[in-house]
């Protein structure tokens, strides 16, 4: 019983905080939705803090493992195109997020949003405290694919990025809906991806880009 009341919490927090974000929902509000009182909440999280890392933990376990088996075997190209390798191989784990629950992707990309939008400092730490290793792989790879560009211009590329990303991962409900009422075109969460991911890689990889200042 004591399981099936943590995972009724995790899955009420988890529905709110996409829907109104972090900082919007209330402890009372996931309380009534997993018909629990607060003592529980307290008793397996501790804080709303706890709950709100808990919450993405389920998703991270999955990703990151994958992503460390996928960049094992990768040695990146230098300049676009090794850019481009390491997104690819990213890929398929973000939409195993999918095996989570129904629409996974998705749900935990708005998740992520949400902390970058409400810069919720604490779930930085998270990742980087249990998650800190693949983190730096991936950042690695990325500096090996781009060795001339250096360590400051490498990070403001990287949050343009992630920004893009975040935004349009977040809204891809609304993107599915302009491309079948605009185009005629019926597209899912792999399709959004595949037309993203190209844009990112040039944002990061900076071709045709010129920093000005």
């Amino acid at each position: 019983m004591s399981k099936q009341t943590k995972a009724r919490i995790i899955e009420a927090a988890e529905y709110l905080f996409a829907l109104q974000g972090y900082g919007q929902t209330s402890m009372r509000e996931i309380t009534a939705r997993a018909d629990v009182n607060l003592a529980s909440v307290n008793y397996h999280f501790g804080s709303k803090k706890n709950l709100i890392q808990a919450v993405l933990k389920r998703y991270f376990d999955v990703m990151m493992p994958q992503i460390d088996d996928a960049l094992a075997r990768l040695v990146p190209s230098v300049g676009r195109r090794g850019v481009d390798q390491v997104l690819q191989n990213l890929k398929g784990p973000l939409l195993n997020l999918n095996a989570v629950q129904p629409n996974g992707t998705e749900m935990f990309v708005q998740l992520l949003g949400k902390g970058y939008t409400e810069s919720q400092g604490h779930l930085r730490r998270f990742i980087m405290g249990s998650y800190g290793d693949t983190v730096q792989t991936i950042l690695a790879m990325l500096r090996t694919a781009l060795p001339a560009i250096p360590a400051d211009e490498l990070f403001w590329r990287l949050h343009f990025a992630i920004g893009s990303f975040v935004f349009s991962m977040a809204s891809s409900q609304a993107l599915k809906d302009i491309a079948k009422a605009d185009y005629q075109q019926d597209i899912d969460i792999a399709d959004v991806i595949e037309h993203l991911f190209p844009f990112v890689a040039q944002g990061i990889s900076g071709d045709g880009y010129q920093n000005e200042f």
